[in-house]
């Protein structure tokens, strides 16, 4: 993550691919993170994470809607590291993905009337 941009959102993998490969205990997904800054045309790296996801909080994950809903981190300048349990983390992936698809739904069906509408 480059320090002088202000904010950036970047997708992690998708919440569908991710339950599937968590179906298997012995699976980690490990996200690397590194902090630089470009020094005229030298890299210079502040800090680096190197974590499972379950291991990022979720004050600090947003889902996007894309498929059925993409793992994002919400402001790449803000990443809040705790140990945690996979289950735990993967209760609290269920409850978010629980509050964000009636949400889609509820877009959804505004977007249709829209288009109706417009018909």
């Amino acid at each position: 993550m480059y320090l002088d941009t202000h904010f950036n959102m970047p997708n992690l993998t998708s919440v569908e691919r991710l339950s599937r490969f968590y179906e298997d205990d012995k699976n980690y997904f490990v996200v690397l993170f590194v902090v630089y800054n470009l020094r005229g045309i030298k890299v210079v790296v502040e800090r680096e994470h190197f974590v499972p996801i379950e291991f990022l909080s979720w004050n600090c994950l947003t889902i996007g809607a894309l498929g059925w809903g993409q793992i994002q981190i919400a402001n790449s300048n803000i990443i809040n590291i705790e140990t945690q349990s996979r289950k735990k983390w993967m209760i609290e992936l269920c409850d978010t993905l629980f509050e964000f698809y009636p949400n889609e739904i509820s877009k959804i069906k505004e977007r249709v009337n829209h288009f109706r509408k417009i018909q």
